[in-house]
């Protein structure tokens, strides 16, 4: 029995590529000067045994737990029709089949296009020099200013990317399947052709090989959490609402949803993420400006119309 646990671990540990297990890697770790986060951290590596797998199960479930948890609020909002005042694209709600069949593809290419990756993500950091099971975590403050520098990096490249994409051949047998839905909805997010995946992808996680193959000072713990940061901007910026407290009422640069339902429904235009900066600069977001432009002086005229017929009523002048 003992031979054949050995011969077990020989196999996986030629599959995973990496021969050290967690309790070697821990071995002269004094766990009592860590933070409780930390702690838990070494006993999930401890826990598996294996680094490589124990990366590879943790980033799957992040995904999946972050993407369709935070999916699951938009679906709620969308069963609301006291939230329809809040909608974009009002006429166009999603059923329960649209949800179910947006669904279905998108664990498709999770389990077929994403998981081979996330498979293969802790080797991948270890050649760029990332740290992976080390603790101690990095400062909060080092954390910020990276995943501000993922922000931009990835901004930049899905402008370009997406903007290629419309591009005659690559929209019609790739980039088209994301545009099936004129109104998007949260799920809707990573609802595309598994090259587009992989392409736009690239955005998400280039910046964080690039800044590791330069510096070689990057923990893992910070992608993970600017890949949470970018699963909530993605899943919010097709979610199809727009409502007073959304970010981009604060934060005049932020896209968001206002900025990529458009793109959506016009099916041009808009091709930024996070910010509006590359759209406004180089001139495509000229429609949405001038949609926007009508949609708000028709509010104005509703306004004042409102406004009169209240005077008229108590025959104010």
């Amino acid at each position: 029995m003992e031979a054949l646990s050995q011969s077990f671990n020989q196999t996986l540990e030629s599959l995973t590529g990496h021969p050290t297990p967690a309790h070697i890697l821990y071995a002269n770790l004094d766990t009592t000067k860590l933070s409780y986060a930390e702690q838990l951290w070494v006993q999930w590596y401890q826990y598996w045994g294996n680094p490589v797998i124990a990366t590879g199960v943790m980033s799957f479930l992040l995904h999946e737990i972050v993407y369709f948890g935070r999916s699951i609020p938009w679906m709620i909002i969308d069963a609301m029709p006291s939230m329809r005042k809040y909608k974009l694209q009002p006429n166009y709600v999603p059923t329960l089949a649209d949800q179910w069949r947006c669904t279905r593809l998108v664990l498709l290419s999770h389990f077929t296009v994403e998981l081979p990756q996330i498979w293969s993500f802790h080797p991948i950091c270890e050649y760029f020099g990332m740290t992976t099971h080390e603790v101690p975590f990095p400062s909060w403050t080092k954390m910020v200013w990276q995943i501000a520098l993922f922000f931009v990096f990835e901004d930049a490249f899905h402008y370009w990317a997406h903007r290629t994409m419309h591009f005659g051949p690559l929209y019609k047998h790739i980039h088209k399947l994301h545009h099936e839905y004129v109104a998007p909805f949260g799920l809707s997010a990573e609802y595309a052709h598994p090259l587009e995946v992989l392409v736009l992808g690239m955005g998400t996680i280039g910046g964080p090989f690039l800044l590791c193959a330069f510096t070689k000072d990057l923990h893992i713990l910070t992608v993970y959490i600017w890949v949470i940061l970018r699963l909530f901007q993605a899943v919010d910026a097709h979610s199809g609402y727009d409502f007073p407290i959304s970010l981009h009422n604060w934060i005049p640069f932020w896209a968001g949803a206002d900025h990529h339902d458009y793109h959506h429904m016009a099916f041009l235009g808009c091709y930024s993420t996070s910010f509006r900066w590359w759209d406004h600069f180089l001139g495509t977001d000229r429609g949405y400006q001038r949609v926007r432009a009508k949609q708000n002086a028709a509010k104005l005229r509703a306004k004042a119309d409102e406004l009169d017929q209240v005077a008229a009523k108590y025959k104010i002048k």
